[in-house]
Parts: structure tokens; C-alpha cells; sequence
């Protein structure tokens, strides 16, 4: 299902393959990427991220694990120097040395604290110091070539199908919605953008690259920034092709003959490995599995099985293998909830139809 315009300037009409930006739904991408490398026998996630990685030991990170990095529990959701679009693009060892410098926040796997934006970064250089190649390359490769599926981690934006453009909050829902939430609020969101004002973990976690900060989602459109490499937040897709990946993992780990992972390597999701009551950037209850999001009980799915990522302005890729239950969800209008309404009530309608007498969990 599709509607609404994939550019208003342009009066483009949303189509089937429609292709926008994922936001952190991204993460879940990089996710599957060291899945795989894991049912290869490539990494090992209670291995020392500094076995690959000799430099990540600095600053008292020498036990630090690949699992407890993934899981977002190493402290070091931000950088005390700043990192640029430029940098990555241009610089990219000189963020690899910033990100081995850099002293954790607290001690690691003491407690957990989304990654918002470092997840990405950090996954970036300790894939390419375990296969010679970046997330990107191997995204196309291994998974979207193989299962036809429409998601990239960089663009471009002139080849294919249209990229819809994101439309961030506007300044009255700023200053409508998100100011008094800010100054009243006693949930998620009162909470996050308090921090975010009063300089906290939600602020250092999203403070650079300034360019693509919370004051920079218009930058997002820019073709120079969709053809970068982002791996905590511009995979393009659409929603079908975002589905057609949890679609693999749903059916344990293969889809159409293309198998992706061996069924035994999703067993370890279908639990929670990490666990925080309040996120200390989110500020809300959830976890993490080897890097797919767990949230709170029936959110997402029913139950606590299902896994995958949700990213800004409701973007979802999720499945959940004991139901054989895959979805994908693609907006390009921001929201500025933690988790979308949107996305809520389309899931409350999927598990309505699936408590329908006959449509048995199993179908």
C-alpha cells in the first residue's frame, strides 16, 4: 500500500517503488551486515572489538566486546571532537583515530545509551577492518542484489526510481508541539528534548556531524549527502524493498532461494540481550540484540520476539520469525514523537487482521 506525494514542489505522486530515506532504520541494515559476517564465521561478537581493531583499545576500551558495542552499552554515544560530512567523506582516518581516542562515557556494559549517531560511524571502520570493505558495498552485494530488494546505503539520485524528498517538522509544529512538550511533558519526548536543551546524553548523542543534526534533516535531500555512506541514517528504500529483507529473516533467514543466514544465527534475537528501563538517550524502555532493536512488549509486534529498527519520522523495518511476520514502512513527512503514531496505528491494524478468526499466527 502507498499514498501521498514523494515531492510537493514537483506534484509527485508516492508509486510502489517510491524510494526514501530510512533514517535509523539504517542501523538494522548494519545489523544483518555483521549478522552475516557472524554466520560466516567471520566475527565473533564476545570477541574484543580491539581483535579487529587494535587502536579501539585506547582510553580503557581493551575488553570492550563487538556484542557490547552493537548493543549500544560501551558509553561512547558521542565525540569529544567534532567529526564533519567532509571528514567522513574525505578524512576517513582521521574519524577512524577520533573514534579509537575517545574515552567511554561510562564503564562499558555498566548501561546502555542509544548510539544514536557513533553506531554507525564505529560499525563503519570495524567492517571494513574485518572484510577490506565498507557496509555499502557489501549491502549490495550480499543482500539487496541477491534478494532484488530496493535498499542502499548511498545514492545516487539520479539513477533508478525517484527518491522522495524529507520533510521535517515544520515551525508550528515546533513551536506548537515540540516546545511545550519540552517545557511540560513528563514522557519520552518531554524528557529526550529536555536533555537535548539542557546539554545531556539525547544532546551529545545527535550533536555532529552538525551538518545532518537535528537542525540539519533538510541536508539530508542534498545528492552529495544521499551518496555518502551513513550507516546510522541514510539507506535509501522503499518500503517493499525494506520488507523484502525482514521478509528473509522472517523465514529463517531465506527468501526466494536466496538465504541470507542460516536459521540457527537468528535464534540469539528472538531474546533480549540488553535491557534499560530508561535509555539514557531515549529516555524510554528498550534494548538491543547484536544490533536490532527489542522494544517494549507488543509495541511493535505482539509479544517481545520480534526484532529489527524503526528510525525518525516513523520509518520501520521489523519482523518477527516465530510468526513469520515481516513489514516494512517508508514516510518522508517527519514526525517529532519518539515512536510515530503512524507507524502504531498501522501496526494495530497488521496484528487486528492477524487475530481475525482463520489467519492463524503460523500464515
Amino acid at each position: 500500500m502507498w499514498g501521498g506525494v514523494a515531492d510537493r514542489d514537483r506534484a509527485l505522486p508516492w508509486t510502489g517503488d517510491t524510494r526514501t530515506m530510512l533514517f535509523s532504520a539504517t542501523k538494522g541494515l548494519v545489523a544483518l551486515c555483521f549478522l552475516m559476517l557472524h554466520d560466516r564465521g567471520l566475527l565473533d561478537y564476545d570477541a574484543p572489538v580491539a581483535t579487529y581493531w587494535p587502536e579501539f583499545a585506547a582510553e580503557g576500551k581493551g575488553g570492550v566486546t563487538v556484542r557490547t558495542l552493537l548493543n549500544h552499552r560501551a558509553g561512547l554515544h558521542g565525540l569529544d571532537r567534532p567529526v564533519s560530512l567532509d571528514d567522513l567523506a574525505h578524512r576517513p582516518d582521521a574519524v577512524a583515530a577520533a573514534l579509537a581516542a575517545q574515552r567511554p562515557r561510562w564503564e562499558p556494559g555498566s548501561d546502555q545509551g542509544y548510539h544514536g549517531v557513533t553506531y554507525g560511524m564505529y560499525a563503519q571502520d570495524l567492517f571494513r577492518r574485518l572484510t577490506g570493505e565498507t557496509l555499502g558495498v557489501f549491502l549490495a552485494r550480499e543482500v539487496a542484489g541477491p534478494l532484488g530488494a530496493d535498499v542502499a546505503l548511498g545514492v545516487d539520485a539520479s539513477a533508478g526510481a525517484p527518491i522522495a524528498i524529507t520533510y521535517p517538522s515544520t515551525l508550528s509544529e515546533r513551536v506548537l508541539q515540540m516546545v511545550p512538550k519540552a517545557l511540560f511533558h513528563t514522557g519520552t519526548e518531554g524528557r529526550v528534548y529536555r536533555d537535548v536543551l539542557l546539554g545531556r546524553d539525547a544532546a551529545r548523542a545527535f550533536a555532529h556531524p552538525r551538518e545532518v543534526g537535528p537542525r540539519g534533516v533538510n541536508n539530508f535531500n542534498r545528492p552529495e549527502v544521499r551518496a555518502l555512506e551513513l550507516p546510522w541514517a541514510n539507506a535509501h528504500g522503499s518500503a517493499r524493498g525494506l520488507c523484502q529483507v525482514y521478509a528473509a529473516l522472517a523465514e529463517g533467514g531465506s527468501l526466494d532461494g536466496v538465504r541470507l543466514v542460516g536459521a540457527g544465527a537468528l535464534t540469539p534475537l528472538v531474546t533480549r540481550q540488553s535491557w534499560s528501563e530508561r535509555d539514557r538517550v531515549l529516555a524510554k524502555p528498550l534494548g538491543w540484540s547484536q544490533g536490532f532493536l527489542k522494544e517494549e512488549d507488543s509495541l511493535f509486534t505482539p509479544g517481545t520476539e520480534g526484532f529489527g529498527h524503526p528510525g525518525a519520522g516513523g520509518a520501520l523495518g521489523w519482523c518477527d520469525p516465530t510468526r513469520r511476520l515481516a513489514v516494512g514502512y517508508a514516510p518522508n513527512k517527519m514526525d517529532h514523537r519518539i515512536r510515530a503514531l503512524r507507524t502504531l496505528s498501522i501496526l494495530k491494524a497488521l496484528r487486528s487482521c492477524l487475530d481475525q478468526p482463520g489467519n492463524a499466527a503460523s500464515r
